[in-house]
C-alpha cells in the first residue's frame, strides 16, 4: 500500500447526526461522496462507530458512502430517557436513520447491530412492506448464539460497570484478558474512543449502562423464534460473516442459517473471534468487498 493510500485510510470521518421517530440524536461518521451508493454500519453492545473505522474507510475511498453510527445509548449518541434497549428500537433507529439516506443502504451489523438490521428488514417484508436495506451483511450474529459466549461478553461488560478504570492502562488490561488472541495495543489513543472521562477522575465504557439490565438479558434469550422467523423472510442479498474463534456463533448454528435464508453467502475469517473487524480486520474488509463485488 503506498503512503497517499495509507493517508487516505487515516482520515476522519464528517461527522454527521440523525434523528430518530422519538427524537433522539444518533451521531455518525461519514467517508466518501453521499452521492454515491450508501453503506450503513451498527456496531455491537457495548462498542461505538469507532470499531469501523477501517472498514467504513475504506469503503469510502471504494465508491461507497459510508456511514458509521453510534446506536443509542452508546457513543456521542443520546440515551434513551426511559432506558428503552429493546431490539424494537435499535430496529426503529436503523429504519429511521436509513429512511434519510437517498437510497436504501448495505446494512452492515455487527451483533446487536446484525440482530436489529435482521429483524428490520425481515419484520417489513413479513408485513408487505418494502424492505429498508438493499442487502445486509450479519458478523457474527445468528438467531442462536451460544449461552456461554453471550454470558462471557456479559461478565466482561458488567465487570467494572459502577466503578470504572483508574486509568486507560487498566482499561486496556482487562480487554487483553477478555480478548487473550488479540495482541494488546501499546498505543490506547484509540481505546480513549470507547470510554468516558468522569467527574471522579475514573474511565468508564462509553454506553448507558442501563443497556446490560435485568430486562434487556431476558429480552435477549426470548427472540431466538422472532429472529428466524424475520430471517425467513430475507429477500435481499446477504452475507453471514463468523469469527472462525468465535465462542457466540457456531459453525452448526452458521449452517441452520443458512438453511433459514438459502441464498445467502458465507465468510469464515479465521483467526478472529466475536469480534471479527477488531480482530482480523483486512480479512474482514476483503470479505465485505468480495460480496460487494457480487451485488
Amino acid at each position: 500500500m503506498s503512503e497517499i493510500e495509507q493517508d487516505s485510510l487515516r482520515k476522519p470521518g464528517v461527522e454527521r447526526v440523525f434523528e430518530t421517530r422519538g427524537g433522539l440524536k444518533l451521531v455518525a461518521d461519514t467517508w466518501g461522496d453521499p452521492s454515491d451508493p450508501p453503506i450503513l454500519f451498527a456496531h455491537g453492545g457495548g462498542q461505538t462507530r469507532h470499531a469501523w473505522g477501517n472498514t467504513a474507510r475504506a469503503l469510502g475511498s471504494d465508491g461507497w458512502y459510508t456511514v458509521s453510527i453510534d446506536q443509542r445509548g452508546h457513543g456521542d449518541s443520546d440515551w434513551a430517557p426511559d432506558g428503552d434497549y429493546r431490539f424494537d428500537v435499535f430496529a426503529e433507529d436503523l429504519i429511521d436513520v436509513a429512511g434519510v439516506l437517498p437510497q436504501p443502504p448495505v446494512a452492515v451489523g455487527a451483533s446487536l447491530g446484525g440482530g436489529s438490521a435482521l429483524i428490520a428488514e425481515g419484520e417489513k417484508v413479513a408485513n408487505g412492506e418494502q424492505g429498508a436495506f438493499s442487502a445486509l451483511i450479519l458478523v457474527d450474529i445468528t438467531p442462536r448464539v451460544e449461552k456461554k459466549g453471550a454470558d462471557r461478553i456479559i461478565k466482561f461488560m458488567t465487570a467494572n460497570l459502577e466503578h470504572g478504570f483508574a486509568t486507560l492502562d487498566e482499561a486496556a488490561d482487562s480487554i487483553a484478558e477478555y480478548l487473550p488472541h488479540r495482541p494488546r495495543p501499546k498505543d490506547l489513543s484509540g481505546l480513549a474512543k470507547n470510554l468516558r472521562l468522569g467527574d471522579d477522575g475514573r474511565y468508564r465504557w462509553h454506553w448507558d449502562p442501563r443497556f446490560v439490565n435485568d430486562r434487556e438479558k431476558l429480552d435477549r434469550m426470548a427472540r431466538v423464534d422472532r429472529m428466524n422467523n424475520a430471517a425467513k423472510n430475507l429477500r435481499l442479498p446477504t452475507l453471514l460473516v463468523r469469527g472462525g474463534q468465535s465462542d457466540l456463533v457456531t459453525v452448526d448454528a452458521a449452517q441452520e442459517f443458512q438453511e433459514l435464508v438459502p441464498h445467502a453467502k458465507f465468510a469464515d475469517v479465521s483467526g478472529a473471534g466475536h469480534m471479527v473487524a477488531g480482530d482480523r480486520n483486512d480479512a474482514f474488509t476483503q470479505a465485505v468487498i468480495d460480496f460487494l463485488n457480487t451485488i
